[in-house]
């Protein structure tokens, strides 16, 4: 089993908001492949069904995808990822999208796992959530993590947690 400390060794990337049964759950499905004579990690992805490059960005998406699977009971059918988001004529990509169940193909939550610093981060959540439509929004980078409630285009609430999928918002 590879050990991922020394992927987080100069990564501002961190894994700790992860339960040590989280971050066990996905290090265990990483495997190496030799690239260019060098020992390079890899994991099979649990929405994309192929193998990805493994990075400190890719094991926060990797654990959070489960999380979202294991706590909050989303669906593999209702998370989409690299989902295009379009601004007239530019398209940039979501890290995570989860669609409602009801409704497959309006997103639900908007998951932002690039940007390492909250307000760059907050700043393209709120554009991607304002894109659309999402009344959800949660940036992470694997250290921090904010929910956030899309109130109006510009105000944007802090949420204590999120919805499981059997929940309500409200609730």
């Amino acid at each position: 089993m590879y050990s991922i400390e020394n992927l987080f060794a100069n990564s501002a990337h961190k894994k700790s908001i992860f339960t040590q049964k989280e971050i066990s759950a996905v290090e265990e499905k990483i495997y190496t492949k030799i690239v260019k004579d060098k020992e390079t990690p890899y994991i099979k992805c649990a929405i994309r069904d192929k193998e990805i490059k493994l990075t400190p960005e890719e094991f926060v998406r990797q654990i959070f995808i489960y999380r979202l699977m294991n706590v909050y009971r989303y669906k593999p059918a209702q998370i989409k990822l690299e989902y295009p988001v379009t601004f007239g004529r530019e398209t940039k990509r979501a890290d995570i999208v989860i669609f409602e169940e009801n409704h497959p193909t309006e997103p639900y939550i908007i998951v932002e796992v690039k940007k390492l610093k909250l307000f760059e981060g907050k700043e393209q959540l709120k554009s991607y959530c304002n894109a659309t439509g999402a009344p959800i929004g949660v940036w992470t980078n694997g250290e921090k993590i904010s929910f956030y409630q899309r109130k109006d285009p510009n105000y944007f609430e802090d949420l204590p947690e999120l919805p499981r999928s059997d929940q309500e918002l409200k609730d």
